[in-house]
């Protein structure tokens, strides 16, 4: 990924462009949860998200040719097989799983725990936290292990487990699309349009190929509500919003690019509970306004870049 230098990131912070991008997946994103959850019904996760991934990166890939831009070369494909694995094929494929048995507000609710995940994944780099960071870590983390002790999580391992694998492969994207890949050696993608769509293409199709390893069958014809629900996923978080959080990668840090944890849970609960009619325990609210407070002291002060 072509990310522009530091300084020049700081100066991009605020612009029109990356307001629109926050504005993306702040709340398209928060919106997209109870829909995955829906589309299950017909398309299984690894399915789902594939075929969303895969429809997504074709339409980016066509605008992208017509305003000129080239094929990525070898390498670039490559940069974009890898961010695509992380970002796509882990992210949202296990994120999708936990959502067949864990509710969808709460899946996106642990997912808070990405800006903290991070902090750590950076530092290996020479990025160290201050106190308040410090502080937010580790109430994040203590707010994570309240919410592995509530009734969801705790009666679903598989779910467990798969949001924690998104998680994990969600921060390894992010954090190497801005600093590389340990050793030094920097991630190529094509620019702009291209290597967005080289990394939904590359990692929908792994998906695909999971989905078809593992014995997945989407149900055929599928339910209209599922088809509604996979139309709007791949336009809203697919098409629209994964590529405005791949350009604050670009433009910005990792802290602001996730600085979505912020709103994502609260947009999802709100909704889960409501039109999915979730059933979310005190002791669950009170686990994710703990892991929220741990954004809020982790990423307070770094969001202007």
């Amino acid at each position: 990924m072509n990310v522009q230098p530091a300084t020049q990131r700081t100066r991009a912070a605020w612009s029109p462009i990356v307001l629109a991008c926050l504005g993306a997946t702040w709340f398209l994103w928060g919106t997209m949860y109870l829909a995955i959850k829906w589309a299950l019904v017909s398309f299984p996760p690894f399915y789902q998200m594939g075929s969303q991934f895969v429809a997504a990166g074709a339409v980016l890939a066509i605008m992208a040719r017509a305003r000129g831009s080239a094929w990525p070369t070898g390498k670039e494909w490559l940069g974009g097989a890898i961010m695509g694995a992380l970002l796509i094929s882990g992210g949202y494929g296990f994120m999708a799983m936990a959502e067949g048995s864990v509710g969808s507000g709460l899946v996106v609710a642990f997912t808070a725990i990405v800006p903290t995940m991070v902090v750590l994944g950076e530092w290996p780099y020479g990025v160290r936290p201050d106190r308040q960071q410090a502080a937010g870590v580790a109430c994040g983390l203590v707010g994570i292990v309240m919410m592995t002790q509530g009734q969801a999580f705790s009666t679903s391992l598989g779910g467990l487990l798969a949001v924690i694998t998104s998680c994990v492969t969600w921060t390894l994207g992010s954090v190497w699309s801005v600093h590389g890949l340990p050793g030094g050696a920097k991630i190529h993608t094509a620019q702009g349009f291209m290597g967005h769509a080289s990394q939904m293409l590359v990692g929908g199709a792994v998906l695909l190929a999971a989905s078809r390893a593992i014995g997945e069958a989407p149900t055929w014809p599928p339910a209209p509500i599922a088809l509604a629900c996979w139309v709007y996923v791949m336009i809203a978080g697919s098409l629209i919003s994964y590529t405005a959080y791949l350009t604050l990668l670009e433009r910005t840090t990792p802290a602001l690019a996730t600085s979505y944890t912020y709103v994502n849970p609260v947009v999802a609960l709100l909704l889960g509970v409501t039109l999915g009619e979730e059933l979310v325990s005190g002791f669950e609210w009170m686990a994710v306004a703990v892991v929220l407070s741990g954004v809020v002291l982790l990423m307070w002060r770094r969001a202007p870049g």
